[in-house]
């Protein structure tokens, strides 16, 4: 997949790889239906991670991220293999893909972890949502 790919054409090509390989199109052949169904599973998390770091995605999402980043308190957070998992007071969660060690180091030690993060991770790293926010 290129990077500048539209997420029309991600759904294009998407649903061209599940035409080829779903399961269900496989009757006869067991170690054959176990490979498809692995595969299948393998293609439609990918398909989610990019349609959610998807810059269409982005732009669709900016109000409400602007507004949690802005207002709305960290209160958790993981970090895991350069990815680093925020959770906030308003319920909802993200991850930011990319973050070096060193500024994770730099966060955790933060006397202000969420204007650490504000400047230095929000909007510098690609993230994607991966819970929404409660309702008020």
């Amino acid at each position: 997949v290129e990077k500048d790919v539209t997420l029309k054409d991600l759904k294009t090509i998407y649903r061209n790889f599940m035409k080829d390989w779903h399961p269900d199109k496989i009757q006869d052949n067991e170690v054959a239906k176990k490979e498809a169904e692995e595969k299948s599973k393998a293609f439609i998390e990918a398909y989610h991670l990019l349609v959610s770091i998807a810059p269409e995605t982005h732009e669709q999402q900016l109000p409400q991220y602007t507004e949690t980043m802005n207002s709305s308190r960290l209160i958790d957070f993981q970090y895991k293999g350069q990815t680093l998992e925020v959770g906030f007071a308003d319920g909802s969660r993200y991850e930011f893909f990319g973050v070096p060690k060193s500024i994770y180091n730099k966060f955790i030690n933060s006397a202000t972890p969420d204007r650490f993060a504000r400047r230095h991770v929000y909007h510098s790293h690609v993230y994607r949502k991966i819970s929404k926010a409660k309702e008020a």
